[in-house]
């Protein structure tokens, strides 16, 4: 007589680490041949506590050493409790029970919660890490999910075109210490989408499809040079180029095995056409190994030496830091030494840079950067923001830069507390943060004041998400003033003449009654009222035209 399990075989599915692209965990999904197994086991606890169990000893089989992720609906949890069969069968298979994280699988609906939650407790107890699954297409209440408090939370790739709720859901895995995934990625745009919005792990058939043996590579798309750095500011490469040695495109082994013995503290050799455009790389330590091997010298040093080169790496001279470490991390590991060849709008090389250089640099950045962010939002103050404008005005860049605070915000103090007070300043660096897109970046200048530095594409629906929300504190309600000025090519020539010309759209905005915004252009008299009304006795400044795509 055939059982179920006859029938049944398991697929292997990797969950990718975003940053490092390599393989985190698999994921064992069943796979029955024929009927519906899994549908049985949603209503059946003890079949899908089986089905664990198999899970696990499919595993086993294949010897593979990488963390598991097991599948177990909720209703078995709450009707089973601490899974003993499981937990046999792990110890069995030669893991430990943290190298396995139960993936809480939808439908809570009908599930007594306090029955779940004390299975979930004895299982971490023994050692489980928990995952809740199926976020988002799921309907896992909020309020469980936090107590829960799972150490994964996997979403649906579904929930990549409302990037903020995804963010918002990274802000809350921040908060309780857990990872975020997106599982169900099928494009390289949801990649992208998944990255910028914060998830550390992802799984999907773009990175490998559920196969019967493990994966033993993954396929994990290569960022592209420019679209992670643009959202991220820097030290210019200009300030940490170096001198490059330069030999012809033409050069023999030998003439390079020269350069390089007679010169120490050369890492590497740039091979340039006629014109001095970089065509090869030649890293010190690999090229002089190849020379020294057995008859390598013998092999090599009178044949050109691009051919022991590797195609350059090459950045532009006006880009930052961080844009470098973007290219660094395209490619072959062992290469993360190589030297980076800055060149020109011609494509000439200029120098060279390192990587430890700008590792050093980048690290010294981000500790000044801490110390400068304000104690009660965490937010950078008024020097990173007006540093960037000046950065994007020297650029030819339009800059739109903002100036927002909260309405009478000594009475809040005075009536609601000064508890009360912070709370509502948290709150609104909080909503500004979250709102932030691309580019964009936030400040808090001290007291109730913020700056917000944007793309002008991205004002309406930063300002819509903030300027919209009903703001209160200690039960009564407050307002917020916004005032924006576009400063465009040629009309200010820095940040200091850019707040010059916000001063007086502040002193506007505060005039008006109720939430407010108004907008106006450096250079040009007047500004736009685009949130509020002016009071009835006041005549209303000649306001400015919109351009086509602001506002």
């Amino acid at each position: 007589m055939h059982s179920w399990t006859d029938t049944l075989r398991f697929a292997f599915q990797p969950v990718v680490n975003l940053a490092t692209g390599g393989v985190a965990a698999l994921e064992i999904l069943a796979r029955p041949e024929s009927g519906d197994v899994l549908a049985q086991a949603r209503r059946d606890p003890e079949l899908d506590g089986r089905l664990a169990v198999l899970a696990v000893r499919a595993a086993a089989r294949q010897e593979t050493l990488l963390p598991l992720h097991v599948n177990v609906f909720a209703g078995t949890l709450a009707d089973l409790g601490g899974l003993t069969p499981l937990h046999d069968a792990v110890r069995e298979a030669g893991r430990l029970p943290w190298e396995v994280t139960l993936d809480v699988v939808p439908p809570y609906t009908h599930v007594p919660q306090p029955a779940l939650l004390e299975a979930l407790a004895a299982l971490r107890g023994q050692g489980f890490r928990i995952g809740a699954d199926g976020v988002g297409e799921g309907d896992v209440p909020l309020r469980l999910l936090v107590d829960i408090a799972p150490d994964l939370v996997k979403l649906d790739a579904s929930l990549l075109t409302r990037p903020a709720a995804v963010r918002a859901m990274r802000t809350l895995c921040d908060e309780s210490g857990a990872l975020l995934a997106v599982e169900g990625v099928e494009t390289e745009l949801q990649c992208a989408a998944a990255l910028s919005a914060g998830a550390q792990l992802a799984q999907g058939v773009l990175f490998a499809p559920p196969a019967r043996l493990p994966a033993a590579d993954v396929y994990v798309p290569p960022r592209v040079p420019g679209v992670v750095s643009a959202t991220r500011s820097g030290p210019s490469v200009r300030e940490f180029v170096r001198p490059a040695a330069l030999l012809p495109a033409t050069a023999s082994a030998g003439q390079v095995r020269a350069l390089l013995t007679g010169s120490p503290d050369v890492s590497g050799v740039l091979l340039v056409d006629r014109t001095g455009v970089p065509v090869r790389s030649v890293h010190r330590s690999r090229f002089l190994l190849s020379m020294s091997g057995r008859y390598g010298h013998a092999l090599y040093a009178d044949r050109p030496a691009a051919r022991l080169g590797d195609p350059p790496r090459t950045v532009g001279v006006d880009a930052t830091a961080w844009e470098v470490l973007d290219v660094v991390a395209v490619g072959d590991r062992d290469r993360t030494s190589d030297d980076v060849a800055v060149v020109d709008g011609h494509g000439r090389c200029v120098g060279v840079v390192r990587l430890a250089d700008l590792v050093r640099a980048l690290a010294e950045t981000q500790v000044e950067e801490a110390a400068g962010l304000n104690p009660l939002t965490r937010l950078p103050g008024s020097d990173v923001i007006t540093g960037e404008v000046d950065r994007r005005l020297a650029a030819g860049r339009t800059v739109a830069l903002s100036w927002l605070d909260i309405d009478h915000f000594k009475q809040v103090n005075d009536g609601a507390g000064f508890a009360e007070g912070d709370e509502l300043i948290r709150s609104v660096g909080r909503a500004l943060g979250y709102a932030a897109s691309g580019s964009t970046r936030v400040g808090h200048i001290g007291g109730d004041d913020f700056l917000v530095l944007a793309e002008p594409e991205c004002l309406d629906p930063l300002v819509a998400a903030v300027l919209d929300a009903p703001w209160s504190a200690g039960g009564r309600p407050v307002t917020l003033s916004l005032a924006t000025v576009l400063c465009r090519p040629g009309s200010v020539s820095d940040h200091r003449q850019a707040a010059a010309c916000l001063a007086p759209l502040k002193k506007a905005a505060k005039s008006l009654p109720g939430t407010s915004w108004v907008l106006g252009y450096a250079g040009l008299p007047g500004h736009e009222i685009r949130r509020g009304s002016p009071p009835m006795a006041a005549t209303r400044t000649d306001a400015v035209a919109a351009e086509p795509g602001v506002g």
